[in-house]
């Protein structure tokens, strides 16, 4: 039986949503069913479908008490809204259901393991403080029940001087012998950030084992939404460091991404590191989150947003946020790759291409332009024994916008630059990032949908990410060289009406 609370949550999409058509939302990537979006939850697949629940409060275009937004697919692409999963409406989360995942249950039932949010007593300054713990709930894929014995990990499961206020975002998977684990982000007495370790023997009595992993003020403070498998014989845990520090052009200021490859020691049941790197260098990607597909391929989707670019859409909106698009990952030479989904490929049509375009200055082609579309293009010096000096492509572009990405080659540094994307607020519109490449070569793609630009550079060794809210009428795309390159184009309209 659900309660009042997730009741009317219910209704009010379900009515709400119909006021906004098709046309409003991206065409591919997954967004607010109405209202708000944020972290990816409980990314599974389950009795034939893939499911996906996020953080959402329907009742505004702005963060508030959380709830969980539910939406399935077979591809990946097509989503299908169901009703919001669960919503604050039980003591141990009565102030949100924050951050969390899925796994099946070998009686066929679906377990959610969330963090519940309770406020606890009046601190000096005025404010309350904040009690987070972890939960499960149990249900057949549209109508969850929350576990009468409700929170299951409290501050009586984590290391002595560890704090109960940021114990969040559990990520839960059954190990091959039936037992379950899962990590969650929690701060140490030094206010960095820690992943914690449980297990438990059916999903539901749970108990401590380690501290998997330690920031020791490295990257960030905080570190929120934990995920960690193994991979190409690699163990990755992957999570979102809250206010990091710039390190040179791999890390920035704010909220940002980290990918942590090395491997495990089951004896002391930490990770050790072998390298780190960003998820994504671009603008707005956050709060990762992976599954294992049925066919083997660990898939990864993230909110396609940032902390400190929410101003960019008027909070007048019906709806805010979405997800990137899924990415596969693999592991090679010892670095994180990334690539869009091959599902993606189905949407193809309207091929257009271009080879060994040689050009200096500005340069439109016949039938390169569109909102909705899935572009490479490849770079390389026109003139070898003299290097152009930048390379630049405008998309989402008329005589008022335009968005941008843009290559130094002497300096290996890719910049994506939205500021006259038409944004009104002065907000992040720049981020860069240092690429490999070899004498102004360089090969990347571009997925366009309504909203939003993801760009795969050197077949997905980086990956930049940003929304950009441009009138749908901006569809044309310009190249620019400084010095002499020679270009190659080729480009797919993706129509999603297209089986």
């Amino acid at each position: 039986m659900i309660s009042n609370i997730l009741r009317e949550a219910r209704i009010y999409e379900e009515i709400t949503e119909q006021r906004i058509p098709a046309s409003a939302r991206p065409s591919f990537h997954l967004s607010s069913r109405v209202g708000w979006m944020n972290d990816p939850n409980g990314f599974s697949y389950y009795q034939g479908k893939y499911h996906l629940f996020y953080q959402y409060y329907p009742y505004e275009s702005k963060w508030g008490p959380m709830h969980w937004g539910h939406a399935v697919s077979e591809d990946l692409l097509h989503w299908q809204y169901l009703p919001a999963a669960i919503a604050p409406d039980t003591l141990a989360d009565k102030d949100g259901c924050f951050s969390g995942s899925a796994v099946e249950l070998p009686d066929g039932r679906q377990l959610l393991m969330y963090t519940g949010v309770s406020a606890g007593g009046w601190q000096p300054d005025g404010s309350r403080e904040e009690i987070q713990t972890q939960c499960l709930a149990v249900g057949d894929g549209m109508d969850y029940e929350k576990y009468p014995a409700n929170p299951v990990l409290t501050d009586a499961d984590i290391p002595s001087g560890s704090s109960k206020v940021d114990f969040r975002d559990p990520k839960l998977w059954r190990e091959a012998d039936g037992t379950y684990r899962c990590v969650a982000g929690n701060r140490p007495a030094d206010g960095s950030g820690q992943i914690l370790l449980y297990s438990s023997p059916d999903g539901f009595q749970w108990k401590f084992e380690s501290v998997l992993a330690e920031n020791r003020n490295r990257f960030g403070l905080m570190w929120e939404c934990p995920d960690f498998f193994q991979l190409d014989g690699k163990y990755v845990l992957l999570t979102s460091p809250q206010d990091m520090l710039p390190s040179g052009f791999e890390y920035h200021n704010g909220n940002g991404t980290l990918c942590l490859i090395g491997s495990f020691d089951p004896e002391r049941k930490v990770f050790l590191e072998e390298r780190n790197q960003a998820i994504d260098y671009g603008i707005d990607y956050y709060a990762t989150q992976t599954l294992l597909a049925p066919d083997g391929r660990r898939i990864m989707i993230a909110w396609m947003q940032n902390w400190d670019t929410l101003a960019i859409k008027s909070l007048r909106a019906p709806w805010f946020g979405q997800m990137a698009l899924p990415r596969e990952l693999s592991i090679r030479n010892g670095k994180l790759y990334q690539w869009p989904i091959r599902e993606l490929d189905a949407l193809r049509s309207g091929h257009v291409t271009y080879q060994n375009v040689d050009f200096e200055g500005e340069l439109t082609l016949e039938g390169i332009r569109g909102r909705k579309v899935d572009v490479t293009i490849t770079i390389r010096p026109g003139d070898e024994a003299n290097l152009y000096n930048k390379f630049a492509v405008w998309f989402g572009q008329d005589d008022t916008y335009h968005t941008s990405i843009s290559f130094r080659p002497l300096e290996s540094v890719l910049k994506i630059d939205r500021k006259f994307s038409g944004s009104r607020r002065a907000i992040i519109h720049q981020r860069r990032c240092k690429v490999p490449q070899s004498s102004g070569h360089l090969t990347f793609r571009m997925i366009l949908d309504r909203n939003s630009v993801e760009i795969f550079v050197n077949g997905g060794e980086q990956a930049l990410s940003a929304t950009m809210y441009t009138d749908q009428a901006a569809d044309g795309f310009k190249f620019f060289a400084y010095g002499k390159v020679s270009m190659d184009v080729e480009k797919y309209d993706l129509d999603m009406d297209r089986e």
